[in-house]
């Protein structure tokens, strides 16, 4: 798998594929939306249609036009819209979100999910889809939302969309592409998981094989502090200082994208970060995401400070190295732990300094903190190198699509 990923080359799309016979413009002809696609609402008792399977928003993936997720039947529901194989979802709520799948099963769905399909034989069905997952067609979408918490776009909305539609013949060659490069991305996807599997199996392996070495956490650190509780400044200005906070600690890494500052005081400067320092989520609305850690290793500002909802390890360098802390505690078998340690209050979830102190990890000699760190760097290498390539046919497919959908 290493060799091949390291022989990918990142996918060039031709910039000038609008001017190829394939979309040569000559013959398609100017449609509203609901010219070529009906809104469907046929309802029904799931029980009685013998139907087992819910569609809510949350089982749609952004981008994704498949459906991986489902709620069932018998767990009780309240939706009666039913949607059929081979007809296409679109979540209009939060439009902006991209959601769009093609039903692969007989279920009901939420009322914030339109059930699509063509109308007449002007539109393939196998076509439908990417038409509603195109950069143009999210941004009508998201431009006739109406609401401030929860916006949606409604059916008369959707309906005035308006494109240019080839013949059927140059639609079923445009489709076969766009599925293929789908069906390439799948198979990438499950790449990306197996390995992601691979990996938490080697931490898991570790973890077992080193349970003698296990040692409560506070034993091992210098220092477990909560972080600022200071008022932010959300502009930045000449002399501020950037706060970490919650959003960034994301994906097992920092974040530096969406920053809010304060302004330096010498009652701030016990919450100025070191490299090495482990941050942790110490509260969240979500019991997952409490726990959550990232290892920060500086960055582009001369300090940076961190927030109240977040907990700073200082791990005992002789003892404890941070990357191998920050695996630990993204391990399955830690993470029980640390779920056991929450408690919950006024609707959300929190984790204090006296249980990460208590938790139990393996804490190896350093010898052997490296070789686990220097084996998850060469299966890491081989995500990295699966997601570079799923951003390639992604940029694939989005080049096609605008180009297809645009002009």
């Amino acid at each position: 798998m290493t060799t091949t990923l390291s022989k990918l080359e990142k996918l060039k799309p031709n910039k000038n594929w609008a001017k190829l016979p394939l979309f040569n413009r000559k013959n398609w002809s100017r449609v509203r939306f609901d010219d070529v696609v009906e809104n469907l609402n046929e309802t029904c008792d799931p029980a009685e249609a013998g139907l087992d399977r819910v569609i809510a928003m949350e089982h749609l993936e952004p981008g994704s036009l498949h459906i991986r997720a489902w709620g069932n039947v018998a767990d009780g529901t309240t939706f009666t819209r039913r949607c059929r194989p081979g007809q296409v979802l679109f979540g209009k709520r939060r439009a902006y979100q991209r959601k769009v799948a093609v039903a692969e099963f007989d279920a009901v769905v939420s009322g914030d999910i339109y059930v699509l399909a063509p109308k007449g034989d002007r539109l393939l069905p196998e076509l439908l889809p990417f038409l509603c997952l195109s950069e143009r067609f999210f941004q009508h979408a998201v431009g006739t939302s109406a609401g401030s918490l929860s916006p949606r776009t409604n059916w008369s909305s959707l309906a005035s969309f308006e494109f240019d539609l080839p013949p059927l013949d140059q639609q079923r060659r445009i489709a076969e592409i766009l599925w293929a490069v789908d069906e390439n991305l799948q198979r990438w996807l499950e790449t990306e998981l197996a390995t992601k599997n691979q990996r938490q199996a080697i931490i898991s392996k570790f973890i077992s094989s080193h349970e003698t070495k296990n040692a409560q956490l506070g034993e091992h650190l210098e220092e477990v502090q909560y972080g600022s509780s200071s008022k932010a400044i959300l502009q930045r200005k000449n002399g501020l200082l950037p706060l970490l906070r919650i959003p960034n600690v994301i994906g097992g890494e920092i974040d530096f994208t969406d920053l809010v500052w304060l302004e330096p005081s010498d009652e701030i400067e016990k919450y100025i970060l070191q490299e090495g320092d482990v941050l942790i989520v110490r509260t969240n609305g979500n019991p997952d995401y409490v726990g959550r850690s990232a290892v920060y290793k500086g960055s582009d500002f001369q300090q940076c400070l961190f927030a109240s909802y977040l907990i700073r390890l200082r791990p005992n360098a002789a003892a404890l190295l941070p990357k191998f802390l920050h695996e630990m505690l993204e391990s399955e078998k830690v993470k029980k732990e640390i779920r056991k340690q929450v408690k919950s209050s006024a609707g959300n979830y929190n984790l204090n300094t006296q249980g990460i102190r208590g938790l139990q990890i393996p804490v190896p000699s350093i010898k052997f903190q490296i070789g686990l760190l220097n084996e998850l760097t060469a299966v890491d290498d081989v995500v990295n190198g699966t997601k570079r390539h799923l951003t390639s046919l992604i940029e694939l497919r989005s080049t096609i699509l605008n180009n297809f959908f645009t002009g």
